[in-house]
This record gives structure tokens, sequence and C-alpha cells, in this order.
């Protein structure tokens, strides 16, 4: 169920814009180390929030191109690992596309720096 506003995105955005500009900078060595990955970890859930349903929904799509079938994304990944560890996917070009899309999308969530500025 949603609730109103402040939604949970925006209650996530104002601890970390708190954390980053009113914490921190009053902190010194580890308590301002801490505070640095506190922001950081709301920033992922953040990123996490807006962008995972696509990125789901893009992966599951892919498997189900690969492995033929539907289902949860869970049981698709476990689907292709077996196929994958069968050798039923060797030398298939598609399956090394789709795992490079799915690290991308995971990084974008993660750190997006990680992906360098050519990276959409």
């Amino acid at each position: 169920m949603a609730q109103d506003r402040p939604t949970a995105r925006e209650l996530l955005e104002a601890v970390r814009e708190f954390l980053d500009a009113e914490v921190r900078p009053r902190l010194d060595g580890q308590p301002a180390f801490h505070a640095r990955v506190a922001a950081n970890v709301l920033a992922i859930v953040e990123r996490e929030l807006e962008l995972a349903p696509g990125f789901d929904a893009a992966e599951a799509g892919r498997l189900g191109a690969l492995t033929g079938r539907g289902g949860a994304l869970d049981d698709l990944n476990a689907t292709l690992a077996a196929a994958i560890r069968a050798g039923d996917m060797d030398g298939r070009s598609d399956v090394a596309a789709h795992l490079l899309a799915t690290a991308r999308d995971k990084l974008r969530i993660a750190n997006p720096r990680y992906l360098g500025r050519d990276e959409p």
C-alpha cells in the first residue's frame, strides 16, 4: 500500500542529504567514515527503488529469450545457471551480452561511478 507524502524515496533522500550536509562535515575519523557509508547505503536504496523494477523486467525478458521459459526472476536465473553448467550455452554470444547487461544494471544501482563516464 502506498503511503502519503513524503514517499519512501523522499524520506531516504532527506536523510541522506542530512547526513552528507549536516552530520558528516562535523565529524572526523571513523564516525565521519561511518556517516559517509550510511549516506552511500541510502543512495543505493534510492537507486534500487527507482531503477530495479525496470532492470528486473529487462533481465526477465532477456532470460526468457535465452531459456525459452517464463517465470520468476530467481527461477529463470537458476535455469540459465544450470544450462551454463551443463554446457548448453557454450559459444552463445547472447548469453555473454545478457550477463554484461545484467552486471551493468547492478552497477548502476550499487555504484554508477564504477561504469565510467562513457556508459549510458
